[in-house]
């Protein structure tokens, strides 16, 4: 079986290597690199993943602010700090996968133009 490539870099490198995939390139560029390009990790095809994480976070939150506001009707006057760092961690981290992701370098290390 051919080894798969996650990177344009290791393909090219690859190929100044193996003169056998040079030349299944040379005839036939889109079916050779369609081939040796390895398959995308779930995380980045599976929009069910995010979706879970999502829906667990939230259900952690309303959980939370549910409890607050029963320890707060039964006349407790704090709630326990616990309670208090599992809500923020899950505001948090729904925060976090909920913010847009800003632009990152290219590969390469040059500056993307704008």
């Amino acid at each position: 079986m051919a080894r798969k490539f996650s990177s344009v870099r290791e393909l090219a490198v690859q190929v100044a290597q193996d003169p056998a995939l040079a030349q299944q390139i040379r005839e036939n560029p889109a079916q050779g690199i369609a081939a040796s390009a390895a398959p995308l990790p779930p995380l980045q095809t599976d929009v069910w993943i995010y979706r879970a994480v999502i829906i667990a976070l939230s259900a952690v939150v309303l959980a939370t602010v549910i409890g607050v506001i029963a320890l707060a009707w039964t006349g407790k006057s704090d709630p326990p700090q616990t309670l208090t760092a599992i809500g923020s961690t899950a505001v948090g981290a729904l925060a976090g996968l909920l913010a847009p992701y800003p632009n990152s370098r290219p590969a390469d290390g040059s500056t993307a133009q704008t």
